[in-house]
């Protein structure tokens, strides 16, 4: 199958799979999570020179 063939098709390349459904707004890994945003709160950006 072409590229181009895909392009002109109805049907998606990738199907994902409804038993991920369960899944929406949980959060799945929370120390993980709560770690990502001390070292978030914690950065320090470069400044902008204008």
């Amino acid at each position: 199958m072409k590229v181009e063939d895909l392009n002109k098709g109805k049907i998606p390349v990738v199907k994902i799979d409804k038993k991920l459904e369960e899944f929406r707004g949980k959060i799945l890994f929370p120390k993980k999570l709560a770690l990502a945003n001390e070292m978030l709160s914690k950065a320090k950006l470069p400044k902008l020179e204008n």
